[in-house]
């Protein structure tokens, strides 16, 4: 087992018919390709695109993301593979050298107004909740507004009061709220809202690269104000701007997440700073393409001179800490 205990904490999974997560296959992620490149542990994510605001559409996204966390739950055999809900379990998998499989849910819209669907995502073992994903939800406003659906610009002024009561029942349901996909509004309002430290799970840093999925400096201090993290992704759009006339982004690498990961530690601590994948979801850059890997991120963050204490925190150490400290406020 790696000295250091990796967690890629935002992994998609293909959905309806994923492929059997034990054989080598067409995923970024796969076992196999987690044991190769010594990635010990990993979320996989519930992923419900944002649809209808209706009765229909809320009912529809409440089944998929349920049957996405009890597909999640099965990954796991107990032995080679646990199933991890909280921290104390991921630290027991890791002691038995385990990989380590663990779930959440993206997009509140998945719960339309049900605040009730919180305490049931809990538990089935999901450990946060991303608030948005692209187009405006009754809980936030996006970063990503959608046109197609209807969306302005903005439509809540950040949080609704729905999405206030929301974060409150994921404190009470000791779940960590992700405010990756919030428009700034929104992730300034529910940083301070949540009683526990909030997390954006798949992002990066505007300073670097101006894309309204990426959080600019004055976030960043607000996650290290309330004791959050930000975690710096393997999304090529997010992390490099596309060439002078071209509207795709260059193809990014390991030495770009390591551009943004220095920036952030610069400006909030390298306590706050961690790091994900979004494999399957859009992630890959060179030097980590899949989960085979995982060595190249390492290697990259070692040779800006990050230590095995800084490496394990960025990897693991950060996260867990945020997610014990949203299972304290259980209850």
């Amino acid at each position: 087992m790696s000295a250091v205990f990796t967690l890629d904490t935002h992994i998609d999974i293909r959905w309806p018919n994923p492929p059997d997560p034990r054989l080598e296959g067409p995923m970024r992620v796969d076992f196999p390709k987690m044991e190769r490149g010594g990635l010990r542990g990993a979320v996989f994510v519930a992923y419900v695109p944002q649809g209808r605001r209706d009765a229909a559409g809320h009912a529809e996204a409440a089944a998929r993301a349920e049957a996405m966390l009890r597909h999640i739950r099965g990954r796991a055999d107990g032995v080679a593979r646990r199933f991890c809900a909280t921290a104390a379990e991921l630290e027991e998998a890791v002691a038995a050298g385990a990989l380590a499989v663990l779930s959440a849910v993206e997009n509140g819209y998945a719960m339309g107004s049900d605040l009730g669907a919180v305490a049931r995502w809990r538990a089935l073992g999901a450990c946060y909740l991303t608030l948005t994903h692209d187009g405006h939800n009754d809980l936030a406003d996006s970063a990503r507004p959608k046109p197609s659906l209807g969306d302005e610009a903005a439509e809540h002024g950040g949080l609704s009061a729905l999405g206030r009561d929301a974060i409150g029942a994921l404190n009470r349901a000791g779940m960590m709220v992700d405010v990756s996909h919030v428009s700034k509004a929104g992730m300034m309002q529910a940083a301070e809202v949540s009683r526990s430290p909030v997390v954006a799970t798949h992002t990066a840093c505007r300073a670097l690269r101006d894309h309204p999925r990426n959080i600019d400096d004055e976030q960043l201090d607000a996650l290290r104000r309330v004791g959050g993290l930000v975690q710096v992704t393997a999304v090529s759009a997010f992390l490099r701007a596309p060439p002078p006339g071209q509207g795709a982004a260059a193809e990014a690498s390991v030495e770009d997440m390591a551009d943004h990961v220095d920036h952030a530690v610069r400006r909030i601590g390298v306590e706050h700073v961690g790091l994900s994948s979004d494999f399957d979801g859009g992630g890959g850059v060179k030097g980590w393409e899949n989960a085979a890997e995982t060595g190249g991120l390492t290697a990259a963050l070692r040779g800006r001179g990050y230590g095995p204490r800084e490496v394990g925190l960025l990897w693991s150490g950060n996260f867990l800490r945020v997610m014990r400290a949203a299972e304290a406020t259980a209850g």
